[in-house]
């Protein structure tokens, strides 16, 4: 079930009705094969996500929820949510605690028990509704603060993001750049 906007623009709604994929590149860890920033038809197509090699996804959107979702190949993707407004309203610690979670995704990739559905070691997707706002200023503080000597400014991350979304400063939204902004100046992520 999803919640969403009635009225969104119209180059949004053209983007939002068919599956965006980008990958990040560098970003292969012990967790995964890879970072995706993407959007939430994507997060719901299991045949473009095993084409990517994706197999897991962390939704950044309170108002989606991605059912379980079964790939061709039989193995299921496994669902991550930390649930923000795109807007004014989070608390700087959910938006670190989404950073932290995607963290803690690259550090290892943990392997089921046999009663749960089977799944591999693939991709990340990180997405919120439309993968503009959330989902960039997510990502960008992850590269920022776990790749430094590539990111070596939050803005550095951000312009990265901006570049591989094919978006200009208009997104994010300021309500999260300026959440963004509180999560750096308090310390939260060290």
């Amino acid at each position: 079930m999803h919640f969403l906007p009635d009225q969104s623009p119209e180059a949004e709604r053209l983007e939002d009705d068919r599956p965006l994929l980008f990958p990040v590149q560098g970003t292969e860890t012990a967790g995964f094969t890879g970072l995706w920033l993407g959007n939430l038809t994507a997060a719901e197509d299991g045949e473009a996500l095993q084409e990517a090699g994706i197999s897991a996804s962390l939704n950044l959107a309170m108002n989606i929820f991605p059912g379980p979702l079964q790939r061709p190949d039989g193995t299921w993707v496994r669902r991550y949510q930390i649930g923000m407004i795109d807007g004014p309203g989070n608390a700087p610690q959910t938006l670190a605690a989404a950073v932290m979670l995607l963290d803690g995704l690259a550090l290892t990739f943990t392997e089921g028990k046999p009663h749960y559905p089977p799944s591999t070691k693939g991709g990340l997707l990180v997405h919120c509704r439309g993968g503009r706002s959330r989902s960039v200023t997510v990502l960008a503080l992850w590269l920022y603060w776990r790749q430094p000597e590539r990111y070596p400014t939050f803005e550095a991350a951000l312009d990265a993001m901006r570049t591989l979304r094919r978006q200009d400063d208009s997104y994010p939204l300021p309500p999260m750049l300026d959440l963004a902004s509180d999560v750096l100046g308090t310390g939260l992520l060290r």
